[in-house]
């Protein structure tokens, strides 16, 4: 299947490499509106592909059936809008659009034409976060509390989204994932806007139906955190993406025993503290693009929605909407 990548800038070079990589894609052209980041592409695809500054070239071509779009979120929808009235299968990067009424239009566009698009919410397709997903499944980490999320480095600020919309999204995507799509019916947030027009540091408090959230995003932190804890009443997991492979994903049998009475509420009511084992559980290194991409393929050929479809980033959106909304009154 030919596919073509419109913009070369930050991740688009690594959405690129995938592709070349992947024997069921052929990476058929390279579009980006600066000429020296097709220089740069050039030096390392050379003659394989095409080199193109404008898009509506590449969706009037026949050969392409499939766009990657790797684009400023402001752009994402007028581009992919485009695409799908040229009969073209969408991936595209996160967030899938500026608000939720553009995805709504974006996903009936696409159901009406018979087209596949799949958000690249990457995390969703991270073996660590599928190991937890299973945990969960297999009822081993018992009854969910809460989850807590940091995403935080000293850049890349970008001036069309906040840090929440561009950082937070990983972790609404792997919340969503692990509660099967639950939505949270509690939302606050609070944010600093700092060298930017949009926030560059934002709290999220979340609260659903059987646990809560709270995922801290931010472009101005000294240090670069990646982590995620997910606390069961079982067992609870960390993960720590910014570990070496083997060491991303530690279980700890820790939590809190009942051992006397049967309510909170009466006074011979006691707990107990449980400390036990720690172990980090093998899991087989993949790389998530690599799996994201696979999947966008395989929905394609077999005619099925992705994982991380336009549904899913619609609850995305909707969080991230009333979280703007409540963070700017």
């Amino acid at each position: 299947m030919n596919i073509a990548l419109i913009g070369y800038g930050y991740w688009g070079p690594n959405i690129a490499k995938n592709i070349f990589t992947n024997h069921k894609l052929s990476l058929h052209s390279i579009c980006d509106l600066r000429q020296v980041r097709l220089d740069k592409a050039f030096n390392s695809y050379k003659n394989s592909t095409y080199y193109e500054t404008d898009y509506q070239k590449l969706l009037s071509n026949q050969e392409i059936q499939a766009i990657a779009i790797a684009v400023e979120t402001s752009s994402h929808y007028q581009i992919a809008k485009d695409a799908l009235n040229k009969g073209k299968h969408i991936y595209i990067e996160k967030p899938f659009t500026s608000t939720v009424q553009e995805a709504i239009d974006l996903a009936r566009l696409a159901e009406n034409k018979g087209l596949t698009i799949h958000v690249n919410h990457i995390m969703t397709y991270h073996p660590c976060i599928r190991k937890i997903k299973d945990l969960i499944d297999n009822n081993e980490l018992g009854e969910i509390l809460y989850i807590e999320a940091m995403r935080m480095n000293l850049g890349q600020i970008k001036k069309d989204v906040s840090a929440m919309a561009d950082l937070a999204i990983h972790d609404l995507s792997i919340i969503d994932y692990l509660s099967d799509g639950k939505e949270p019916f509690y939302i606050k947030a609070v944010g600093e806007k700092k060298y930017n027009p949009k926030e560059s540091l934002t709290f999220l408090m979340l609260r659903y139906e059987n646990f809560i959230a709270h995922i801290q995003s931010s472009w101005i932190s000294p240090l670069k955190e990646r982590k995620l804890i997910v606390a069961g009443t079982k067992k609870m997991v960390v993960f720590d993406d910014i570990k070496p492979s083997t060491e991303k994903l530690t279980i700890y049998d820790k939590g809190v025993d009942v051992i006397a009475g049967e309510s909170v509420e009466y006074e011979d009511y006691a707990v107990k503290l449980r400390e036990g084992d720690i172990f980090m559980p093998y899991i087989p290194p993949q790389d998530a693009l690599f799996n994201s991409i696979e999947h966008f393929v395989e929905c394609i050929e077999v005619n099925k929605p992705s994982i991380s479809d336009p549904k899913q980033a619609i609850r995305m959106l909707k969080i991230l909407e009333q979280a703007e909304l409540v963070m700017n009154t």
